[in-house]
Formats: C-alpha cells, structure tokens, sequence
C-alpha cells in the first residue's frame, strides 16, 4: 500500500495519508535522528523508492544541508532517475503561483498522477530554513496519499530556486512521482533559472500587471512553453492575452521552423470546475510528446546537467581557494601582479594549473 507524505520534519510540514499509526514528528523514529536507528545511504534510497516519506524527508534534508553524505546520496540516487516529468512555475509576485499548483495538483491527482511539489519560500533570515513552509500551503491535498510537498529555502540564493532543488527533484524522481511542480519565489530576470532545471515551464501572468508584461519583454517569454493568464475572470484578461500574442509574433526560439508555439491558456484557479487548469494539463502532456518527439526533451536534460556540473565545479574550486594553504598562495599571486612581475592572466593560469 502506498502511503502519503507526512511531517518530514518539525517547521516543515507535508501531508500524510491514512495508513499505520505513526508517531508525532517529535518523537517519531527518523533515520539518522537521535532515538532512532541510523541508516546507511542505500537502505534510505531502497525505503524512498517504495514511497516511505521518511525515508524521501531525511534524504531531501540531507542534500539541502549538503552534508558529507551528499555526493552518496547522488551516487545512490542516479540510476533510478530520469523518469518524472519536471514543470516549473514562475512569474511575477500576485499572480497565483501557489493557488494554481494547488489546482494542479488537484487535477493530475485526479488523472491518477503521483505528484511532488517543491515550494521554494524566501529564506528566513534567523534560521536560513523556508520561511512560509508547507504548514500553510496545500491543505486541501492532506490525507492524500500520492502527494508529497516540501518546501526549500533560498538560503540567500539570488535566482528563484533553492542550491539543492535539482538533487531534491532526483529524490522525488527516484520515490516514483510521476510529475514534480516546482515553484519559484517570484519573478522577473532571476527566474530564468527554471528553464535550466524544468522540462516544461509555465509562467504565470494576470491582468493589470503592467510591470509583469514589462518583465516578461525583459527576457521571461524566452523560457515560456506555456503561458497561463490567472485570474482570467477579472476586467483585462483578454488585453494580457493579446499583448502575449503580440509579443510572441516578434519571434524568437517559438519561430524557428519545427519549434514549439507556447499557447496561451485563460485560468481562474481559485475556482473549482471550469477552471482552465485541465486544459492546462492537456497541453502539458502535448508538449511532453513533442520533447520526446522532437530530441528536444534529450537535449535540454543533457544541458541542465551540464549547467549543474559546471556550478558544482565552480563552488568546488571556490571552496578550495577559500583554503589557507591557497588562499595564501592566491595573495602571493596578486602581490606579482601588483609588483609588475606578472599580469592577471597569467597568475591565473598557474593558479588553476596548481590546483
């Protein structure tokens, strides 16, 4: 029997299911926590994949806190990823992020999906964990048992994804999901990001938001397989759609021969029914079978992959020069530039070579 998300962990709540009795979060016997047995990596991978909550909680937190069971987890994790369909979120602040993921998951649960959503909340700035959390997000899905939402902090983050959301989504692709909803902070340029990491992104708009059209010129309809005017019920929706239209006939990547035309869907999410949501799902599915169809789906995942080598690189090389033992060797470095006996170049050239 599969059993639903519960409390991963106390100040970041997720639903739960019916099922055995379990203990309060406080007292529950978590692996890894104090009272409770101690599993290895691949015990909490082999758990995660019968769809035990726990075990996807403890191995989330465990690549948010980028601890030494990090690249463990990782190695465990790979061979059972690359099934879930991955579908960010964006848009500018008030558009309806949060309700319309809720309507969505509403209606792939009823199309029999198993969903995973990833909230990313500003970070708190006393304790760096997710200042909303999932207490207050998605309480119509409690009790569902094919439903699991965490939400993960910026952690001072500029973009509008936590650091550990794409081994996160590997956690919840590798538990079985069948779809993972990632929702971004807000919007504007740093929620370009999403298109590095989801298959498909929505973005979001609503009428009379001036200033998220203005953004959206900015470079956001660039990253938009879909567009989704919220709140299509109150008095300009029909203008926001006509600017959409308008700004896509200019051209782009949409208007290369074979490309995908992103369509523009009406949607009141707040209200059950009618609501546009199922067609939004109509067209997501549509657009999954082009990815697949069309190479792009490869092309894209093998590009995420190597933006996320190159920055774990980055921060890798980062890490080591915050070393002393290079740290001091980068100061004498510079004082060779300054000396006039090298140039930046150069320094930098032996710099790399010696690490």
């Amino acid at each position: 029997m599969r059993y639903g998300t519960i409390q991963a962990r106390p100040g970041d709540a997720v639903t739960r299911a019916q099922g055995p009795p379990l203990a309060t979060p406080d007292r529950a016997m978590l692996p890894g926590r104090r009272g409770g047995p101690a599993l290895d990596v691949p015990s909490l991978v082999a758990r995660a994949r019968t769809w035990d909550p726990r075990a996807v909680g403890r191995l989330i937190s465990m690549v948010e806190n980028a601890g030494p069971e990090l690249r463990e987890v990782a190695a465990a994790l790979a061979p059972h990823t690359g099934r879930a369909q991955v579908i960010g979120l964006t848009g500018p602040p008030g558009v309806g992020k949060s309700t319309t993921t809720t309507a969505l998951v509403r209606s792939l649960r009823a199309r029999d999906r198993r969903v995973g959503v990833l909230a990313v909340d500003p970070s708190s700035p006393f304790s760096g964990g997710a200042l909303l959390g999932d207490r207050v997000r998605m309480q119509a899905h409690s009790g569902d048992r094919d439903v699991y939402i965490r939400s993960m902090a910026t952690r001072g983050r500029l973009g509008g994804l936590a650091p550990a959301t794409p081994q996160a989504l590997r956690v919840l692709d590798a538990a079985g999901c069948d779809i993972v909803l990632v929702e971004t902070v807000g919007g504007g340029q740093s929620e370009l990001e999403i298109a590095s990491l989801a298959d498909t992104t929505l973005v979001l708009m609503a009428p009379g938001m001036g200033d998220g059209i203005q953004a959206a010129k900015a470079g956001i309809l660039e990253v938009a397989d879909i567009f989704v005017v919220n709140k299509a019920d109150r008095e300009g929706a029909d203008q926001t759609v006509g600017d959409l239209r308008a700004m896509l006939s200019l051209g782009g990547r949409h208007a290369e021969p074979g490309a995908w035309r992103p369509p523009i869907i009406k949607t009141v999410a707040s209200q059950e029914g009618d609501s546009g949501i199922d067609e939004v799902l109509d067209r997501l599915d549509e657009h999954r079978a082009w990815l697949a169809s069309s190479g792009e789906g490869h092309r894209r995942r093998t590009d995420h992959v190597r933006r996320e080598i190159e920055a774990i690189a980055i921060a890798g090389l980062r890490e080591r020069l915050g070393n002393v033992h290079w740290s001091a060797t980068l100061s004498s470095l510079a004082a060779s530039v300054v000396a006039g006996e090298t140039n930046p170049y150069r320094a930098a050239d032996d710099l790399l070579g010696a690490l």
